[in-house]
């Protein structure tokens, strides 16, 4: 029985030669309502899902996931300084989810040319994979005088590749001055960031603040899963915490880069509640252009119910044949909707067509990520959905009688 429902829907909906029966108008509007609105709920994932990651990365790159610093810390880029060991940083680097450990020296500065000066902060480290990637011009500074400046910078100071700047950085009883070459150029778009930090060499900062061997602002610890900061965040605290350095003067403290920039990251919380407020409301909306697509065809087959059921079909097997008929709609919907929506997020995946202010959104242009499992979940959620909402509508058809049917005639 139920594969003959299929047969007889099939037939209807796949009647006069290929062509839809129900390609009506009020039935092409339901089915373009619901195309928009699966569209619009996956570009809305793909893009908040690749905000929150474009601007993690970011934000991780410029001072990573997780930070062990002094107990101490003032939250100024001016850190009191650690010893960190080497068997601290091998601890740290062996965690789970942890894919490096390194130290790093910052000391805020200024940067003075004839025309203009700048606030900046220096920062010395070793670890260059973030700025690799984002380098526009020239190369990752290796010998002690040597800088790597963002773009921005440059162009606001104007300043370029090879030029040598003067830097000033004042300390409790003097301002030293320190002569650098910029030997490189990076560009991240992320330009909170871009236009404060100056990239050095380890060795570098630490000849300027002056430190011994060993002794540094604070290590930077990358991990592989931001899902598990938290997690991994705990297990580093508790295995410092109380913890003195190696001279016994300082204690560990663990800070996340949400705790360090709650403002950015209480603003990707709200893009959360969006999200689910523009699915629900799309949801709504797909499921009200279904139903009225299932009305539409019902009463576009009072005919055929009279016919159906004069023959003896019973209300269950009526109802399953429209209710098929809705569900190749629906299937119809959310395949178009899914062409639709990831062909718009792959045309500004690669071509970058939609460019926003790096100013006020920390990204150039309109990241998107496609989160695969997030966008099944809501195509099953979607269809799920749907069909459950049709049950109520289809109860129409029970009312339907044999010798009510020349009425609709």
């Amino acid at each position: 029985m139920p594969n003959n429902a299929f047969k007889i829907a099939s037939k209807i909906y796949f009647s006069q030669k290929g062509e839809h029966r129900s390609s009506r108008p009020a039935v092409r509007v339901a089915l373009a309502g619901m195309i928009v609105g699966v569209a619009v709920m996956i570009l809305t994932v793909c893009i908040v899902v690749g905000f929150k990651q474009t601007i993690t990365d970011k934000v991780a790159g410029f001072g990573a996931h997780i930070q062990v610093v002094s107990f101490d810390n003032n939250n100024t880029y001016d850190l009191h300084p650690i010893t960190v060991s080497d068997s601290l940083l091998n601890q740290l680097a062996s965690y789970n989810h942890v894919v490096s450990a390194a130290p790093f020296i910052t000391k805020p500065g200024m940067i003075k040319t004839d025309s203009a000066f700048q606030g900046i902060v220096l920062k010395g480290t070793d670890y260059w994979t973030f700025f690799a990637q984002n380098i526009v011009e020239g190369v990752i500074p290796s010998q002690p005088q040597e800088v790597l400046l963002s773009r921005m910078t440059a162009n606001r100071l104007q300043l370029h590749l090879n030029d040598d700047i003067l830097c000033y950085f004042v300390d409790d009883t003097d301002v030293r001055a320190r002569r650098f070459t910029i030997v490189g150029l990076y560009d991240t778009g992320f330009a909170q960031a871009d236009e404060l930090f100056v990239l050095s060499p380890l060795e570098t900062a630490r000849r300027l603040q002056q430190w011994e061997h060993n002794t540094y602002s604070g290590v930077e610890i990358l991990i592989d899963d931001i899902a598990k900061l938290e997690d991994v965040a705990d297990e580093i605290y508790f295995a410092t915490v109380n913890h003195l350095d190696e001279h016994g003067y300082n204690t560990y403290y663990v800070q996340t880069l949400v705790q360090l920039n709650p403002a950015i990251f209480g603003w990707l919380e709200l893009l959360d509640m969006n999200v689910i407020v523009i699915i629900i409301l799309m949801q709504l909306v797909a499921g009200f252009n279904i139903v009225s697509g299932l009305i539409i065809l019902i009463l576009d087959g009072v005919q055929l119910i009279g016919t159906l059921k004069a023959l003896g079909a019973d209300n269950r097997f009526v109802r399953r044949i429209f209710l098929t008929q809705a569900a190749m709609l629906i299937g119809k919907g959310v395949l178009w909707g899914n062409i639709i929506g990831l062909g718009i997020a792959a045309m500004q995946y690669f071509g970058h067509l939609i460019p926003l202010e790096a100013t006020t959104y920390y990204v150039d242009t309109v990241p998107v990520s496609f989160a695969w499992s997030w966008l099944i979940v809501l195509n099953v959620l979607t269809i799920g959905i749907s069909l459950l909402i049709l049950l109520l509508p289809s109860m129409i058809i029970s009312k339907i009688s044999p010798a009510k049917v020349m009425h609709f005639e």
